[in-house]
């Protein structure tokens, strides 16, 4: 067989272009094998950005508003770790006040992230069913048939971006209020008032909407058991007494039997841990487990794999959902894609919790809010839990404090061998060539919905990206490739 005729069979494919309700843009083709049965998928992020070179020879206290520019969603957490990187440039620990305020910023969006989507990209399919409409499968469907539910979506989004604007003092991109060592101004008691007033009501949401989740569960048996249902490794920050955690912490990577497979108390050394590899059809990068390679290194970050890796949540509400949804699986390894919507609705339990512990102590209304340094260090980096998973930010400067080299492993990217993983299993499982309908694919696409992706700020590149040139006739025959 020739190269031309093997190119023809890896080219015989179904394109979904583009996914939906997903942050940023993507592809699935889901390639066939010649007598029509899927071979595997692969899901294509289509977009490059590339933050990590456009920051060369800018200053580093610059990092934390910019780099939170590659992303709308989750600008709190590059905020977070790009100011925890330069911090450990300057060689300071913020106050404890200024933890406490970074730490209740990050809880403000993780609600509303996480918020964002199981109300209105994920419970479409969960209210209305993978194979019902898709001109009704959406959020104005979700508004016109389950108005009350909708609606309490946009409440608890919305206390959870109060919550980042009485701190910070904007909703989205306020990196005016990180300072290298702290933050710049403290949290005002009228603020803090009135975010306590606003908790109740978002907690009975949270609550509410955990336990209309729980009974839903029955009706969807088949996609728990084939929506990204395998092993792997789980990757997140734990406590220093292997709770959950979001803003500081170890590293710990888990396997599928629940054994701690790695611990990493120094972020400088998070590289013995974490490879990097790319592939030629896609823009984001897959990260790996070095100890194991890649891909067999493949793991999860995120909602799912927080809770897989920590021993209990450290709330009281988050602590009994916890425990009941450890039992779902083997080892207390829950290893269903599809129950990242569950571990995302006991994260944002856990984050109101989290919110009125933090707003009960009175040390955070305390005017000490910055430790002041200059340039002690010429490497600093920084780890934090973004709402889809573990985010680093690694930077080196020059004598003068100039980015001279940037890596960023944005959350989303550590999930990249799964995704495909998943699509390929969920493919298999439900698409049937001879007979195509719109359901069969919505599920491939809502599989990744349920990690929850966030592409926009995902695609950087290591090393040279690869170019891929397709010479077609004008039926559409492919005569040539070229991948270099």
């Amino acid at each position: 067989m020739d190269n031309l005729n093997i190119n023809k069979i890896v080219e015989k494919k179904i394109v979904i272009n583009p996914v939906t309700r997903i942050e940023g843009h993507a592809q699935i083709d889901i390639l066939l094998n010649q007598d029509d049965t899927v071979r595997e998928a692969q899901f294509k992020v289509t977009d490059f950005r590339g933050f990590e070179k456009f920051t060369e020879g800018r200053p580093y206290y610059e990092m934390p508003a910019i780099t939170s520019r590659s992303c709308g969603i989750c600008p709190v957490s590059h905020l977070l770790a790009a100011a925890k990187a330069c911090d450990a440039i300057v060689g300071v620990n913020p106050p404890k006040t200024a933890v406490m305020l970074r730490r209740l910023m990050h809880m403000g969006q993780l609600i509303q992230s996480h918020a964002l989507n199981f109300f209105h990209l994920s419970s479409p399919d969960l209210l209305f069913g993978f194979d019902s409409d898709q001109a009704k499968r959406n959020v104005f469907g979700l508004i016109e048939k389950h108005p009350d539910f909708a609606l309490q979506g946009v409440k608890l989004r919305r206390f959870g971006q109060e919550i980042v604007e009485r701190v910070a003092g904007r909703r989205v991109h306020s990196s005016e209020w990180i300072q290298l060592g702290g933050v710049k101004w403290p949290l005002t008691s009228e603020r803090a008032d009135y975010l306590q007033s606003e908790l109740p009501k978002a907690l009975e949401i949270a609550k509410d909407t955990l336990s209309k989740f729980k009974q839903m569960l029955s009706g969807f048996d088949n996609e728990v058991e084939n929506f990204g249902n395998f092993p792997s490794y789980y990757m997140g920050l734990v406590n220093s007494d292997g709770g959950l955690e979001h803003y500081d912490g170890k590293l710990r990577i888990m396997d599928k039997d629940g054994n701690v497979a790695a611990e990493c108390t120094d972020p400088l050394r998070y590289q013995e841990y974490v490879g990097e590899a790319v592939e030629p059809y896609t823009f984001m990068k897959f990260p790996y487990f070095k100890e194991v390679g890649y891909p067999e290194g493949a793991y999860r970050v995120g909602p799912l794999a927080r809770l897989n890796v920590a021993s209990h949540c450290g709330t009281p509400l988050a602590d009994e959902e916890f425990e009941e949804f450890k039992k779902l699986g083997k080892n207390g390894v829950v290893q269903s894609t599809f129950h990242y919507h569950y571990a995302r609705l006991i994260e944002m339990l856990f984050c109101v919790e989290t919110a009125k512990k933090l707003l009960d102590d009175p040390e955070i209304l305390s005017e000490q809010v910055v430790s002041r340094a200059m340039v002690n260090n010429y490497e600093g980096i920084g780890i934090a839990e973004a709402p889809r998973g573990t985010l680093i930010h690694h930077y080196k400067v020059d004598t003068q404090g100039r980015i001279i080299w940037n890596n960023m492993i944005i959350a989303t990217e550590h999930n990249n061998i799964a995704y495909n993983k998943a699509i390929t299993q969920v493919a298999k499982k439900y698409v049937k060539t001879q007979q195509l309908q719109e359901g069969m694919l919505n599920r491939v696409e809502a599989v990744i919905r349920a990690f929850d992706p966030c592409l926009s700020c995902a695609t950087h590149a290591v090393g040279q990206m690869a170019l891929d040139v397709k010479l077609f006739d004008v039926n559409g025959n492919l005569l040539d490739r070229q991948i270099k």
